[in-house]
């Protein structure tokens, strides 16, 4: 049984960091491609990073020079390194996997194979 469970998130004022970190069991990471997806209450779904099972990150518009997604084969680990956070980063964030990158990166109309029940993180200015 595949089960990805997400950590890491919290509280943190305007300007801090965070790492968060999305253990995967049953399966190997680098069988899919991964990556993070965030929803605030009232709020379409956002993917913000992905990897793909090259190890080729991709970023939305939102985050980039700001995130970093990377991924420990060795442990099956997915890991979201957030700096400079802002009060609109505030949202659920679900890992994912998905032998499509599309679905990672939650292409409206579609949903990934595998997500975690997600790690609240909050953002006060």
């Amino acid at each position: 049984q595949v089960r990805l469970i997400e950590s890491g998130g919290g509280s943190v004022q305007a300007g801090g960091s965070l790492r968060l970190s999305c253990a995967v069991s049953g399966t190997q990471i680098s069988r899919y491609c991964v990556g993070w997806f965030r929803q605030a209450p009232g709020q379409a779904r956002e993917g913000v990073a992905a990897i793909d099972r090259d190890g080729t990150p991709s970023y939305s518009d939102s985050v980039k020079g700001r995130f970093t997604i990377s991924k420990d084969t060795a442990t099956d680990t997915l890991y979201l390194e957030m700096n400079n956070l802002q009060p609109e980063d505030t949202a659920m964030y679900y890992c994912a996997a998905d032998v499509e990158l599309y679905r990672v990166r939650v292409v409206p109309g579609t949903f990934p194979h595998y997500t975690g029940q997600g790690t609240q993180v909050t953002v006060s200015s």
